[in-house]
């Protein structure tokens, strides 16, 4: 079986018995069809609705559902006319016939008549759904609208019948229903049946009808649209999704389509003694005295040895094929798997029945009328040793540590010839996770810096399956963006350095992805310390249900499908942080909001490793379990495991100083280097070695690739960033050729304009970046702000400080509350020695009204150290520095403020590290008239 499909026009659903018609049938539309008022096509305009009729009438007699369709659509642009000017009516012949009443045009008040001129529907003979994986049998019949125009109404009626011997009489059918925001200037659903016969029928939405009888017919009569959907929680559970849909069955019970089903899964004599299947059964018994052993092997055959395809020719939508032709052709649907599988167990002795169940619907099946349309799938629960085993032969990679795992189908129907009651499956974690991640992290060239990773990544089950054909069948390009995809889940930002494939022999059903490279840093530095979050379960949930509606109150929610992930990671500590401590949750709660957790964590000999596992096993949360389960979140959430560096860690700048000494910086460009050798042509690589050459101060290693990106691949942020590092070492030349070449690339950035104008300055000519920012701040709009920002540091250059003032006064007036400028005129009046009164205030204003205000804190620093207020001028770089490490011009001013202060050793080193950092330091800060 396979999910069905409604179209808008023409409902098709069980196939049924061979011998009715490949072609379609011309007759007019059977006397029991309502008929509906005229198409009035004179005054239409952009505002009608797209359906100018939406007629949908179907009568269910003597187990056979006739499904009659009249529509008219409004011809409303070219892409409509184009997609509607071929005519595509699908109908399975061995269910019944397409029979073609009429195909109209219709233009203002002429009514041109399609079939009259002759024209008739081609069938074409092709499996519509091949690519699906589905031998459907269904046909489709074409006609091109010949002389089809917009702003005409296209107007056809058909009808297809279909009657199931598998259903024994009975009858079932499904009827969509239009709701809003669809409209339709006509609109109804009609469903009729005789008077004696007993039909159930059933809405899942309000509808005021009821039926009436007529000529000894019973007729429904729905008016369409329907109102629209009450909208519903994304978490809400599939039976409280408003279905607009109609609902029809001449079953009496689900008993009864239990026992009309068994018939077809009846395994008796389907084995033949010397067969090759009976080859099977008997290697399987001589390999395991076990049932659930045999259990397993019997459904790894069918899984791994059989691939799956639908196949619903030749009445076969409900009734399977063989086994042994399923063994002979290597292929089969839900329903010949089964049928197979159920043949094996059998034979082995195994008690086993099919269960007919719902992939999408299964918690609404209680709610349905008994069909067997309430159904599509099919598979098979087995009972070994008292335990129920639910056995699905068309999944793949399950094997005898995985075969008690249970499916989330919610409700199922066992099938069996006496009958049977809907029994709910009793959901179980699974036994294996879908996914498990093994990483090492080596971090020992210092917790700034980039991580040494190497992955392996094991998917199981149909992961497995999909990971192995897409690398078998990809190319190396769609290789590494598979491996990063599945990297950069693990890792986060990553550079590829080797990656590779392994298929475990054996029994294991999965396979295992190798990779190899450079992650960014998980370390921050919060609050004085070094922090890095471990966490790979807490993290991974979340509760928070919206439930604000009144109507939404009582509906659960509902849980992710059975599943999980198992993730193992080891980090490799620097020996300057092998005093690390952990903060939070070291052992989880053994459920969190209906997860099972499981957390192993050792830091030892420094290395840390911590396993985390989350398993899901489906189901829902009841709504009087939301506050206990929110809470519960919230408060694990609130200790998530961290890893925290010991308080006396080196500063960047020592971990730099110290790694370019004894070479711990070697393995990352090494893997660099690779990265780079394997794509010599890929600009990005360049660019991000660039980038930690740049980090442990290699200026002219970062210049070097940057010369080779931008030949690459020459981007205005690219020649800017090569202009910083060239400004770095004083190469000012150099960087202003870099900056105008940023600007030929992008006129309107104000970052390039910002540079350009600052190396103006530097190289001696002041004026003309004035000159630059001035007349792009006249013109107004979003970028005046920083660019007066700009302004007035040109203007403190050049001795100006009341002009200089004066700009970040006016710009305060145009935006106030800006942290940046009030930071920015303190910065001013500090390096300029001017009114530090109220430099003073502005600095604290921008610190109170900034998150991250280490620039104000450096700016204030620098006003104290003006005043003589040394202490406090070293506690604000000290708390500068503790939110931006390694900031250059903190380090320089406290180096110079503990000159002051008489501690030599200590301003050589901040000294020293400001230099390194940015060498042009010294001659910056003489500008303002501060030297060592």
């Amino acid at each position: 079986m396979i999910p069905r499909a409604f179209a808008a026009s023409v409902v098709l659903l069980a196939p049924a018995v061979a011998h009715a018609g490949t072609t379609p049938l011309y007759k007019p539309a059977p006397d029991w069809v309502a008929s509906a008022p005229p198409i009035d096509a004179s005054d239409l305009d952009d505002s009608s609705p797209i359906f100018l009729r939406y007629d949908q009438q179907q009568r269910v007699e003597d187990g056979r559902v006739w499904t009659y369709s009249d529509n008219a659509i409004r011809i409303a642009n070219g892409q409509m006319l184009a997609q509607a000017g071929t005519l595509t009516l699908p109908w399975q012949p061995d269910g019944g016939d397409l029979i073609i009443h009429g195909v109209e045009i219709i233009r203002g008040d002429q009514h041109i008549d399609l079939l009259a001129k002759g024209a008739k529907f081609t069938v074409l003979r092709r499996e519509e759904a091949l690519e699906q994986l589905q031998l459907n049998g269904i046909l489709t019949a074409t006609l091109q609208a010949e002389g089809l125009r917009v702003g005409d109404v296209l107007h056809v009626t058909a009808s297809t019948t279909r009657k199931d011997p598998a259903l024994q009489g009975n009858a079932q059918t499904l009827m969509p229903l239009m709701s809003l925001p669809m409209r339709a200037r006509f609109g109804r659903a009609i469903l009729s049946w005789p008077e004696g016969l007993d039909l159930r029928w059933k809405s899942y939405r309000d509808i005021d009808a009821q039926p009436v009888t007529k000529n000894g017919y019973r007729t429904l009569e729905i008016k369409l649209p329907l109102a629209k959907p009450d909208d519903m929680p994304a978490d809400a559970p599939k039976r409280f999704q408003p279905l607009s849909l109609l609902e029809a069955s001449t079953f009496d019970s689900w008993a009864q389509v239990s026992a009309v089903m068994a018939p077809l899964y009846a395994t008796k004599g389907t084995i033949a003694p010397g067969s090759p299947l009976a080859a099977e059964v008997a290697r399987i018994k001589a390999a395991s005295s076990d049932p659930k052993t045999r259990a397993a092997m019997a459904l790894r055959l069918v899984q791994d040895k059989v691939r799956y395809l639908f196949n619903g020719m030749d009445g076969g939508n409900y009734d399977p094929q063989s086994p042994s032709d399923t063994w002979r052709l290597r292929y089969g649907d839900c329903k010949a798997k089964t049928l197979l599988l159920l043949a094996l167990l059998h034979e082995l002795d195994i008690e086993s029945q099919p269960v007919l169940a719902s992939t999408e619907l299964g918690d609404l099946v209680p709610e349905r009328l008994p069909s067997a349309a309430a159904f599509n799938h099919v598979l098979v629960r087995a009972k070994v040793g008292g335990e129920t085993l639910w056995l699905d032969g068309t999944k793949s990679g399950d094997r005898l540590v995985d075969i008690a795992d249970t499916p989330d189908f919610g409700t199922v129907l066992p099938v069996q010839a006496s009958g049977a009651a809907l029994q709910k499956i009793d959901m179980r974690y699974p036994a294996q996770p879908d996914l498990k991640v093994d990483v090492t992290l080596d971090e020992r060239a210092g917790l700034d810096f980039p991580a040494l990773y190497d992955v392996a990544i094991t998917f199981r089950g149909p992961t497995a399956e999909l990971v192995s054909t897409a690398w078998s069948q990809g190319d190396d390009e769609q290789k590494r963006q598979l491996v990063n995809r599945s990297v950069g889940a693990a890792v986060g930002d990553s550079l590829l350095a080797t990656k590779s494939l392994e298929r475990p022999e054996g029994d294991a059903g999965t396979v295992i992805l190798h990779a190899k490279g450079l992650a960014a840093t998980g370390w921050e530095k919060q609050n004085d310390r070094y922090r890095m979050s471990l966490d790979h379960a807490v993290n991974e949930i979340d509760f928070d249900p919206d439930r604000a509606k009144q109507a939404w109150r009582k509906i659960p929610v509902q849980l992710k499908a059975p599943g999980g992930q198992v993730v193992r990671t080891r980090i490799e500590l620097p020996a300057e942080a092998k005093g690390v401590t952990l903060e939070g949750d070291s052992k989880l709660p053994e459920t969190l909001a209906g997860y099972r957790l499981k957390r192993d964590v050792n830091v030892s000999d420094g290395v840390l490793t911590i396993e985390d596992s989350v398993l899901s096993r489906g189901g829902e949360i009841a709504p009087d379990q939301f506050a206990d389960v929110r809470a519960a979140v919230a408060l694990a959430k609130s200790r998530m495991l961290e890893a925290v560096a010991p308080a006396d860690y080196p500063a960047p700048w020592e971990m730099i100083r110290s790694g370019r000494k004894d070479g711990r910086f070697k393995p990352i460009l090494d893997t660099y280097a690779k990265v780079i050798a394997d794509n010599p042509d890929d600009a990005s690589h360049y660019a991000a070695r660039a980038h930690f050459l740049g980090a442990i101060y290699d200026w002219q290693g970062a210049i070097a690739d940057l010369d080779h990106a931008i030949d690459l691949e020459p981007t205005s942020d690219r020649y800017l960033w090569r202009a910083g590092l060239l400004h770095t070492i004083g190469a000012d030349d150099k960087a202003l050729a870099d900056a105008e070449a940023a600007r030929k690339l992008d006129p309107g950035s104000t970052g390039v304009l910002a540079q350009l104008a600052t190396l103006y300055a530097e190289t001696g000519d002041p004026q003309k970046g004035l000159d630059l920012v001035s007349e792009r701040i006249a013109l107004g709009g979003d970028d005046r702000q920083p660019l007066m920002i700009v302004k007035s540091d040109l203007l403190s250059r050049e001795g100006k400080a009341k002009e200089a003032i004066a700009t970040i006064d006016t710009a305060l007036d145009e935006h106030p509350g800006r942290p940046v400028l009030f930071n920015q005129r303190c910065w001013i009046k500090g390096t300029m020695n001017v009114e530090l009164a109220s430099a003073l205030k502005d600095c604290t204003k921008s610190i109170e009204l900034d998150d991250q205000p280490s620039a104000a804190l450096d700016s204030r620093a620098m006003v104290y150290f003006r005043m003589g207020r040394m202490d406090d001028a070293l506690a604000d770089l000290n708390a500068a520095l503790d939110i931006a490490p390694g900031r250059p011009a903190s380090m320089f001013m406290r180096g110079i403020i503990h000159e002051r202060m008489g501690d030599k050793k200590a301003a050589a080193s901040d000294l020293a590290a400001a230099r390194a950092a940015q060498p042009t330091i010294d001659k910056d800060y003489a500008r303002y008239g501060i030297k060592p």
